[in-house]
């Protein structure tokens, strides 16, 4: 076993008074893939810690704080986290949680480990999930730091997920790139470098991983429910879960209302009543080989040469991701990545 498995293992043993947890659950995908939808599926089942946010361990408090190795960068690390709704909702006490931190946590692994196993030792439950699209470009760090960590990849329609991130401004082009079908495109060329960098990292996680689409989640959730419990070793009652449902299971997370002002729910191929034949045509010509490996048929099967614009945003926006990726998390200018994710303002005074 690695020094960082070992890590990981010890602030388990310490964390936890009681009997073993079993394997904690990391839901993982591009955002605006239902991520959400299906961590609030499994709170419903009542087997697993209720933690209703986004850690953002990995994604946020690695890169901002540094190595977790240094005591320094721990004590940095508490006097921002310790007053974050992600501690708020922890149900944590101060005086418990951050001695723990700075004498048992030597990396992220160990930090989400301890703060976690806490919370599902009050609950009384001997499992914990969480939820964080960002976790997927970090599947490989969380995977040798928490080396009982299972992954559940969500996947789902790239037309969608280009627009509903273009809907919600999530991703930003660059200036010549603002026009919506242009918009659209960078959208639906993030989605799939994000599901094609998780399945590349997937290779390494063999058994401990596994895709489930987001239209199989919707359309037949008995089945891929059934797919799931076989994968976590854990019996998941769909009955059960309509009856408790929480979160997103009520109130749809969407990005569309209909007529009467309500989020629109019907999210499975959405995509064709809100896009134009030629923006589809153009995202299916960016996406199109993804999506038909994917599984998911295209409007335009037989592909169009694609225009010189489109020949350049291909090659230009895969590699700006990575590279602004790399930068965040490899080197010092993460330290200045922006902590609005903490939500500070959603603490009660």
């Amino acid at each position: 076993m690695s020094g960082s498995s070992r890590s990981a293992s010890s602030a388990v043993d310490k964390a936890s008074p009681w009997a073993e947890f079993k394997p904690p659950l990391f839901i993982v995908g591009s955002a605006r893939s239902g991520t959400n939808l299906l961590y609030d599926t499994l709170l419903s089942s009542g087997e697993f810690a209720n933690y209703r946010t986004e850690p953002v361990v990995f994604d946020l408090l690695v890169p901002k704080f540094g190595d977790l190795s240094r005591r320094r960068n721990r004590v940095r690390l508490l006097s921002v986290w310790l007053r974050s709704y992600q501690f708020y909702l922890s149900g944590l006490e101060r005086d418990f949680i951050a001695p723990r931190v700075l004498n048992d946590c030597n990396n992220a692994g160990d930090f989400i480990v301890l703060v976690m196993n806490e919370i599902a030792r009050r609950q009384g439950v001997s499992r914990w999930a969480v939820w964080g699209p960002d976790n997927l470009l970090h599947m490989s760090a969380i995977a040798s730091t928490i080396p009982t960590a299972q992954f559940i990849h969500l996947i789902r329609d790239g037309r969608d997920v280009a627009l509903s991130l273009t809907k919600k401004s999530f991703i930003r082009p660059f200036p010549w790139d603002r026009a919506r079908a242009h918009a659209l495109v960078v959208a639906g060329l993030h989605w799939k470098w994000k599901v094609e960098r998780g399945r590349e990292l997937s290779r390494a996680l063999k058994d401990r991983y596994l895709e489930v689409r987001f239209e199989d989640l919707v359309l037949n959730p008995r089945k891929t429910l059934t797919q799931i419990s076989t994968f976590i070793g854990r019996n998941l009652d769909y009955d059960l879960i309509q009856r408790k449902s929480i979160g997103t299971l009520i109130s749809p997370n969407s990005a569309y209302r209909g007529p009467d002002g309500k989020f629109v729910s019907e999210p499975v191929e959405r995509w064709r009543t809100y896009l134009s034949r030629p923006e589809i045509a153009q995202l299916e010509s960016a996406c199109g080989p993804l999506l038909g490996k994917l599984g998911y048929a295209l409007e335009f099967p037989a592909r169009r040469p694609q225009t010189l614009a489109l020949k350049a945003m291909n090659q230009l926006y895969p590699t700006f991701f990575s590279l602004k990726e790399w930068l965040r998390s490899k080197t010092p200018l993460g330290r200045f990545v922006n902590t609005n994710r903490l939500r500070f303002d959603a603490v009660p005074r």
